[in-house]
This record gives structure tokens, C-alpha cells and sequence, in this order.
């Protein structure tokens, strides 16, 4: 069967599960060490600092792979379409 449709990706998209995919791991990393995630993550995103960010399961490479403007972008992407 010759299916000749083309499918069209929004990279985007992708890009933005990425971020909440890897928000969600390194949130529950740092909650499995015992430490406020969400204070955590604030740190880091309003410092740079890494050191805000444990290196349980990777959750410090993890999150330093992502573009700290991009992150926020999502989250106020995501905050504002709950509205």
C-alpha cells in the first residue's frame, strides 16, 4: 500500500514535551533526595546555578541540556492555556 499523504511534525511541540518530560524527572529526582523541588527548580532557573539541582538520576545533566528561557516559556505556555 502506497500511502503518498505527508505527515507534518511541529518540532516545537517536541521540543516542548521535551522540557516537560525532563521537568517532570529532575521534580521527582529531587523529591526522592528529600528537597523542595519546586523552590529547587526556582533557584535554578533564576540563577543559572546548577547546584540548585541534584545529581540523583541524572537530574543535573539532565536539566542543564535545556535553554533555561525555554523552560519558562513553557511553563507560562502551559500556565496560561489552564486558564
Amino acid at each position: 500500500m502506497n500511502d503518498s499523504t505527508t505527515t507534518l511534525y511541529n518540532v516545537e511541540e517536541f521540543e516542548d514535551k521535551l522540557i516537560r518530560d525532563t521537568l517532570n524527572d529532575v521534580y521527582l529526582a529531587l523529591e526522592e533526595r528529600g528537597y523542595n523541588p519546586i523552590n529547587q527548580l526556582i533557584g535554578y532557573i533564576m540563577s543559572g546555578d546548577p547546584g540548585y539541582i541534584s545529581s540523583h538520576k541524572e537530574a543535573r545533566k539532565k536539566i542543564t541540556t535545556l535553554e533555561r528561557n525555554k523552560i519558562v516559556e513553557v511553563l507560562l505556555k502551559d500556565y496560561m492555556n489552564k486558564k
